[in-house]
């Protein structure tokens, strides 16, 4: 029983982007989006993902850079187009504490009243603009995941990103 699921967990790897990409984007975005993303930050690709934003598909791809920095960078799936870039950095990282005035545990209960369910990652992110951001995959009790984003500035929860599959950390 065991190597059946095993098989179907496979298959499924290979089927649910392949059918995420033909109803989402033209046959180029993802290896389009690949190349900006590694032009823009060289380094080591760890993790792409399909998501739903407001929506409207996306890419969102986790690059350990060559310069030692960790870059998110997501991209429209029709096009490949990058549409926004962020930081990755350590939770003591002064870019990201010099501003915040939110803190983890206020950002956490926000993300959670408004999306119950399990944290599952946290991370500390400074955007393209400057402003900074925690960053929560939260899994549902109905099996979603879920990305939010609560500004560490003013508290503001942003939409949630659905998390359509993942390849990678």
């Amino acid at each position: 029983m065991n190597k059946n699921l095993i098989a179907i967990a496979v298959a499924a790897m290979f089927i649910a982007p392949a059918a995420y990409a033909d109803k989402h984007n033209s046959k180029n975005a993802i290896d389009n989006c690949v190349a900006a993303a590694q032009a823009k930050f060289p380094g080591k690709l760890t993790s792409i993902r399909a998501e739903i934003e407001e929506g409207k598909a996306q890419y969102e791809l986790d690059i350990d850079a060559n310069d030692g920095k960790q870059w998110e960078v997501e991209c429209d799936a029709k096009t490949g187009k990058i549409l926004e870039t962020e930081g990755e950095v350590a939770a003591d990282d002064a870019t990201f504490t010099s501003k915040a005035k939110v803190s983890l545990d206020i950002a956490l209960k926000t993300a959670l009243a408004k999306h119950p369910g399990a944290v599952m990652k946290t991370e500390y992110e400074v955007e393209s603009d400057g402003s900074i951001a925690y960053e929560f995959d939260i899994k549902t009790a109905g099996g979603k995941l879920l990305e939010v984003e609560v500004d560490a500035i003013s508290g503001k929860l942003s939409n949630a990103e659905e998390v359509v599959w993942q390849i990678g950390e």
